[in-house]
């Protein structure tokens, strides 16, 4: 009996150990302007796997936590190039970024709400 109760508290101990470790928090950067692309790109992340995530427009890095075990980091840099925004590797299709209001230009280094 005290066999059958250790092995089940070693299964319990390492499936929490496995459990805990697939959660990381990482940075990205991210390229944006302003407020509204503060929303698209938190926005954008808002999907399953990722817990958390603030993107900080003055030095255009976004935190994210999110279960490693759910989602990779290249996932999440894809649906972020999807919503028109450059991340480190992945780059946003020229006929998406351009739908991006004005003063969420970046590529151009401008914005008209600055």
């Amino acid at each position: 009996m005290k066999i059958i109760i250790f092995f089940i508290s070693l299964f319990y101990a390492a499936s929490n150990f496995a459990q805990n470790t697939a959660i990381k928090t990482i940075t990205i950067n991210v390229k944006g302007n302003c407020e509204e692309c503060k929303d698209r790109i938190e926005n954008a992340v808002d999907i399953k796997g990722v817990k958390h995530a603030i993107w900080n427009e003055v030095n255009q890095i976004l935190t994210i936590t999110y279960l490693s075990n759910k989602i990779t980091t290249n996932e999440i840099e894809k649906v972020i190039a999807a919503s028109g925004h450059d991340t480190p590797n992945y780059k946003s299709l020229d006929y998406i970024y351009n739908k991006l209001p004005s003063c969420c230009k970046y590529r151009d280094k401008k914005c008209e709400n600055k």
